[in-house]
């Protein structure tokens, strides 16, 4: 038996946000639009507090090819930058409001989605840097400072561009699906971008640049912006992996390129991460993605992730897609990994203190908080990406007696119903998670 000891007393900080995601809920609010199939309620259940809408133009219900990105919105180039005539808003004015509805904020990425079809249409260089900076500009106007009938919601994160990395050292612009221009031609576009919008809009937080994983890639990138003086807010990257351990190692190498490049005080965000083993299968990943292994998976990330330098962490993809692993495709409803982001989301919104363990055990995963009123919540994650573990058996110490009740993710429990803890020992299967709630 693994006795996993916690201190009530202590105090080790806040919660992160370690339960933001890739775009928002299944929705419409126009009379008649609302679709039978929808996510609205369970999405808002889960208090997502930001969602990032890249890869949205490749959802009908969001608006598709008419939304968020720069070439939907900003249709001819050529036209005027300052004439509200030549921005189209209507389909991305709906899919920000609704995922406001639900209580989420947009994380804004201005640029374009990825392209994977054989020829490339919108992930070019742009022709002219500073006129698509001011396009930026009058998309922040938008929706901040209410020009061209816009809004002000007050968004705060506002992300250049996507993963200008990705094979970034192919001779074929053709097989680069997010940036066919040069590296260089990257960090033009970005200083003068960053730059024109901080100046326009000094407190909000202006960064990306969304790096798929060239380590290479993003240290030349932060070492070139702070010799340029170019604002850098938050540095924004991506992985891909098959255990929390990978995650964590890549968050602190992240983190130490950017102390090493000066930029001490900008956020490190991972804004796309998910279940990959092996990217030559991808079958097994999807498949894994909406299991309880995969569901293991997520919690295990977020328990590990609150314990590194990263600042936010945000899930790829709500989006109904392969890669969504908290609602069924078809039905839309919540499936298994819809519960790590439900049980994070308590800890988030109702503990005040988290309290860390005070010893390890190999492959278990521990978030323990204490609420306002004092009582605490305790989950345990077995994860591992090897197959058929033995079950393990587990004892928490808390350094006091109480009520109890206990959340599963299994295939054997209903996780939303609460079963009493006799006592604070139980049996965990690999690859399940526990929530313990004092009552």
């Amino acid at each position: 038996m693994e006795t996993l000891k916690f201190n009530l007393s202590r105090n080790d900080g806040k919660f992160k946000i370690m339960h933001a995601v890739n775009n928002g809920p299944v929705y419409k609010r126009y009379i008649g639009g609302v679709p039978k199939r929808n996510n609205f309620e369970e999405y808002k259940a889960l208090g997502i507090p930001y969602a990032r809408n890249h890869d949205a133009a490749f959802y009908d219900i969001y608006g598709g090819e008419h939304t968020v990105d720069i070439s939907a919105i900003f249709p001819n180039f050529d036209a005027d930058v300052n004439d509200p005539a030549s921005y189209d808003f209507v389909c991305t004015d709906e899919y920000i409001a609704v995922t406001a509805l639900a209580g989420t904020e947009t994380f804004y990425r201005l640029g374009q989605k990825i392209e994977h079809t054989v020829k490339k249409f919108h992930i070019h260089p742009p022709k002219d840097f500073e006129k698509w900076a001011q396009i930026c500009e009058h998309i922040i106007r938008h929706y901040n400072e209410g020009w061209a009938d816009g809004f002000n919601y007050n968004i705060k994160y506002w992300e250049i561009w996507n993963e200008p990395d990705l094979h970034w050292d192919r001779d074929d612009p053709m097989m680069k699906p997010t940036w066919s221009g040069t590296k260089e031609q990257f960090f033009d576009l970005y200083e003068t971008c960053a730059k024109h919008l901080k100046k326009c809009f000094p407190t909000l937080k202006i960064g990306g640049p969304a790096l798929a994983g060239s380590e290479e890639w993003a240290k030349e990138f932060l070492f070139e912006m702070k010799k340029r003086n170019a604002p850098l807010d938050f540095f924004s990257w991506h992985i891909y992996c098959d255990t929390p351990e990978r995650l964590v190692a890549k968050s602190e190498k992240i983190k130490q390129y950017m102390l090493d490049a000066g930029f001490d005080k900008a956020e490190s965000i991972l804004n796309e991460w998910n279940y990959v083993h092996d990217w030559s299968d991808t079958v097994t990943a999807f498949r894994t993605i909406i299991n309880t292994k995969g569901a293991a998976f997520t919690m295990a990330c977020m328990s590990a992730a609150q314990h590194s330098s990263t600042d936010m962490l945000m899930y790829y993809d709500a989006r109904p897609t392969l890669w969504n692993g908290l609602f069924d495709s078809i039905s839309l409803k919540p499936i298994i990994g819809y519960y790590p982001f439900k049980w994070f989301s308590h800890f988030y919104a109702n503990c005040e203190r988290e309290v860390l363990c005070e010893n390890n055990a190999d492959m278990l995963y521990t978030l323990c908080g204490v609420d306002r009123n004092g009582k605490a919540a305790v989950i345990v994650t077995y994860y591992s990406d090897k197959e058929s573990l033995p079950d393990k058996e587990i004892k928490l110490d808390l350094g006091r007696s109480g009520e109890f009740e206990v959340y599963y993710i299994d295939n054997e429990h209903d996780p939303e119903k609460a079963y009493p803890a006799e006592a604070l020992t139980f049996t965990i299967k690999h690859n399940t998670a526990v929530m313990i709630k004092e009552k």
